[in-house]
């Protein structure tokens, strides 16, 4: 029997993948794990789970609804109170995920005449958030990764050719997921006020386990509350599920009404909301979670001969594929819970193992890791 067109296709596409080793599967994790964004420990934290309980007893399971509709308990607007005033903001606004908000907000901002641009290692949420506005009409454009020069001729250029009315929204990642380099935030800042430009910056993975209490990145380079966009999310450090943009009010009522994610998803469910707000509590009060979690990494990149970054993770280049593979199947094996990050998550030619140190880890544990890609490395 011939198969459908549809299914001869998925077929050599699968073989496709299989050949340069970027065939994925999901299997439950296993081991020490240096892999998740649980940057705090707190995903197994009993008190987020009491938290939750409570707020499902009180509250319920799910929320029923979308946040316009029947969806909003007291529970988004503590969340949404709590997380303003962390990021030094007026206000904000819960999404579900930070994909969701991400690909949401970008094109509910900028449209036919406006332009985005965009750091070209940012997320692929951003990317693609980039994609709905282009398909909106708007431009895109794609400057070197943290090169301020280039996104400044880039802006310049746009500007001479376009009507002032026009729109000009700059996006950034604060903390870069695969590589922990981090953004230069004031100079981003003082460039996009130079210009008349909107700066949305995605700290993912800064929320929580940056900032003297835990902030972000923009409080530890010292433009905490002036940024004007800020996305972050609960599922990484927070221990929880779910992401929010903060911002002034006016932007919020602008979200809410235009970001379709926002507007046509179900809200996040009460339990998730009880253990975010238990996260923060946590992550603001025990400084010594981010503490631990950035010297283990300190202590892993001077293992490996690598400079010093502000972040958790913890990127060991390996070039191919199916080495990469090879490699985190190794390291599998041993107990340690590493996986091979590859294109199209990262550019063609640079897979690599994505480490990340948390709070959980042990100093036994990170030892017996450092030996073992030492062992591993000698024998390549």
């Amino acid at each position: 029997m011939i198969p459908p067109p549809w299914q001869a296709r998925l077929h050599l596409q699968a073989q496709h993948r299989q050949t340069l080793g970027r065939d994925r599967s999901i299997h439950p994790a296993a081991g020490v794990d240096v892999c998740s964004n649980d940057y705090l420990g707190l995903r197994r934290d009993p008190r987020l789970a009491e938290a939750a309980a409570r707020a499902a007893h009180r509250h319920g399971a799910g929320a029923g609804a979308a946040r316009l509709l029947r969806g909003t308990c007291e529970l988004h607007e503590a969340l949404e109170a709590t997380l303003a005033q962390w990021k030094g903001q007026e206000a904000c606004l819960l999404f579900n995920t930070g994909y969701q908000a991400n690909a949401a907000l970008i094109p509910a901002l900028v449209g036919r005449g406006d332009a985005v641009f965009s750091d070209a290692l940012n997320h692929a949420s951003l990317v693609d958030g980039c994609r709905l506005a282009r398909a909106g009409g708007a431009q895109v454009g794609i400057y070197r990764h943290l090169n301020l020069a280039d996104l400044e001729a880039q802006l310049v250029a746009w500007r001479s050719a376009s009507p002032l009315e026009a729109l000009a929204l700059v996006a950034t990642d604060a903390v870069f997921s695969m590589d922990g380099d981090v953004a230069d935030l004031p100079s981003l800042l003082a460039l996009c006020e130079r210009h008349g430009a909107l700066l949305l910056v995605d700290e993912a993975h800064a929320t929580g386990i940056l900032g003297c209490d835990g902030t972000g990145l923009a409080q530890q380079q010292g433009v905490h509350g002036r940024i004007p966009l800020v996305m972050g999310t609960l599922g990484k450090a927070l221990g929880a599920f779910g992401a929010f943009v903060c911002g002034d009010r006016l932007l919020r009522e602008h979200l809410l009404n235009t970001a379709r994610g926002f507007i046509f998803s179900t809200a996040l469910p009460p339990p998730v909301l009880g253990a975010a707000l238990e996260g923060i509590r946590i992550a603001r009060a025990e400084s010594w979670r981010r503490e631990r979690a950035l010297g283990l990494a300190h202590r892993l990149r001077q293992a490996l001969g690598q400079p010093d970054q502000t972040s958790a993770i913890v990127p060991v280049p390996v070039g191919a594929d199916i080495e990469a593979v090879r490699l985190a199947k190794a390291l599998q094996e041993l107990g340690y819970d590493v996986r091979a990050v590859r294109p199209p998550t990262v550019p063609e030619g640079s897979a690599r193992l994505r480490i990340t140190t948390g709070a959980h880890l042990t100093d036994a544990e990170l030892d017996g890791l450092i030996a073992a890609l030492h062992q591993l490395r000698a024998n390549r």
